[in-house]
């Protein structure tokens, strides 16, 4: 929560109880001290507020310093707000809002400070950057910081003047910016920092980990480019977060929260239709190789929902997209639209099993049996296989150094180990996100779980390509798989 704790002065009007006209008046000093403690606001818009607090973590922030309200200078900057321990200043620019965060109080005037930890981030874009050993210094008229002798970031109050040099800008993302006059500078105490020692590297790593992933996708080929993307099907019950999903990766690959396929919370499923979903880098980017096949929602009751004889057609990629689905009438060979020699790069190369983590301890027999049906059908085909679970409301855990251990950290085993023994899938390939929903802006470490996610499905589907005969063409190998499915009974 973000606090005021000065203010500029004001004028107060008494309103009298019979509506006649107000009259000014001048309260007592006390009154007024405390009126102007509740009266600076930030200049933060909410959502900049709730973006900033994602950055920073569980504190909580107090206004010390605003320039349209105080004196421009240095000296007075620096009175309220040395000893007041870790810091962030925030400079609004006309197109993007930085700042730097201090560990450690402000410097005094003229005084040589030890090197201090500290980062500079990006509200536009959400991005971070960590400069080690920095060392601030204060003159009479600048705040500067210094990385190996060199100033990265000085802060000209009396000329309302910031300086950024060339290496934090493209660190940052803001390389049209050299030298600017700014709109605001707001001054923050940080409270409420639980591990000092570790604080600067739980928010920096995790936009590096964040952005390595991100490389590493963006990089990504399907195994020995036997085909040109690899085609994950997306399978759960009604309302399990399927067609999430694939918003949420999109999101990421977007830049900011989208949500192209419809999602609900309906008894009966949202999608009707089958979905060969693409995600393109960026909002002008090429198609990354690999797409998310989304589908009707499973059902415990015959009838309803998915059909279990729609499953091996859609592995076998005889399915095209937008067919519409009917629960009581699956596809056959006779239908208009039906792909009679699908190849290779038409079929399915990893299942992933969607569930709300919520849920799964209150699954019926009669979901839990379709499953096992399922995954009987899959194993057949020879495809690899994965769970996502979803909904994982305490997936802050994940804030652990080596951001390796997922499992236990934010879930009990007792959900992991249902899902093992239902699926007989490998604890290493159950992964779990919790899908951007409600919310309007990205949280890195949300982010992280949705990439970390597909990377694991594409390495699965790699393990399914490579597995396949050696010398076997694209055609060949589409039908040698096709025979395989063939051959299962229906349900």
């Amino acid at each position: 929560m973000i606090s005021a704790e000065l203010s500029a002065s004001r004028v107060w009007l008494l309103h009298k109880p019979d509506g006649a006209a107000c009259t000014p008046f001048k309260p007592d000093p006390a009154f007024t001290n405390r009126y102007r403690t509740m009266a600076v606001t930030t200049r933060m818009t909410w959502n900049e507020e709730k973006i900033l607090q994602k950055l920073l973590g569980n504190v909580s922030l107090s206004l010390l310093f605003k320039s349209s309200v105080h004196e421009c200078s240095v000296a007075d900057m620096i009175n309220k707000c040395n000893h007041q321990g870790s810091t962030i200043t925030v400079i609004y620019l006309p197109s993007c809002i930085f700042g730097a965060f201090l560990l450690g109080h402000y410097p005094q005037m003229g005084e040589n400070c030890s090197s201090q930890n500290s980062f500079f981030f990006s509200l536009n874009n959400t991005k971070t950057t960590e400069f080690l050993n920095v060392e601030p210094k204060i003159d009479s008229e600048k705040l500067k910081f210094y990385s190996s002798n060199d100033i990265i970031f000085s802060l000209i109050p009396h000329k309302s003047t910031v300086f950024i040099d060339h290496s934090l800008r493209i660190a940052l993302g803001i390389q049209h910016i050299i030298s600017s006059n700014y709109l605001e500078c707001e001054v923050f105490r940080v409270e409420g920092i639980q591990d000092v020692k570790g604080y600067i590297w739980r928010i920096t790593g995790v936009a590096q980990y964040r952005n390595g992933l991100l490389a590493e996708l963006r990089a990504y080929k399907p195994y020995a480019d036997l085909v040109s993307e690899i085609n994950i099907l997306l399978l759960g019950p009604v309302g399990s977060g399927k067609s999430s999903f694939f918003n949420s990766v999109k999101s990421v690959f977007r830049g900011h929260v989208t949500r192209q396929a419809a999602v609900g919370s309906d008894v009966t499923s949202i999608t009707e239709l089958y979905r060969i979903y693409s995600i393109k880098d960026g909002n002008d980017g090429k198609s990354l190789p690999f797409m998310l096949c989304d589908t009707m929602g499973l059902d415990e009751k015959e009838g309803v929902g998915l059909h279990m004889d729609d499953i091996p057609q859609i592995l076998k990629g005889c399915v095209p997209d937008r067919y519409h689905f009917r629960p009581q009438q699956p596809i056959t060979s006779r239908h208009p639209t039906f792909i009679t020699s699908p190849s290779l790069k038409d079929r399915i190369h990893c299942v992933a099993y969607v569930l709300d983590i919520n849920c799964i301890n209150s699954l019926s027999s009669e979901m839990v049996e379709k499953f096992k049906q399922v995954h009987k059908i899959v194993l057949n085909c020879g495809i690899q296989q994965v769970a996502l679970l979803t909904k994982v409301k305490n997936y802050h855990g994940v804030l652990q150094k080596d951001f390796l251990n997922m499992n236990n950290s934010m879930t009990s085993q007792s959900q992991i180990m249902k899902i093992q023994k239902m699926l007989k899938i490998p604890i290493s390939k159950i992964l779990m996100v919790e899908n951007y929903a409600p919310e309007w802006e990205q949280d890195p470490l949300k982010d992280i779980l949705i990439l970390s996610a597909l990377r694991q499905m594409l390495r699965a589907a790699d393990d399914y390509l490579e597995d396949l005969p050696l010398g076997v063409t694209d055609e060949v190998a589409g039908m040698s798989q096709l025979d395989m499915c063939d051959q299962l009974p229906c349900f």
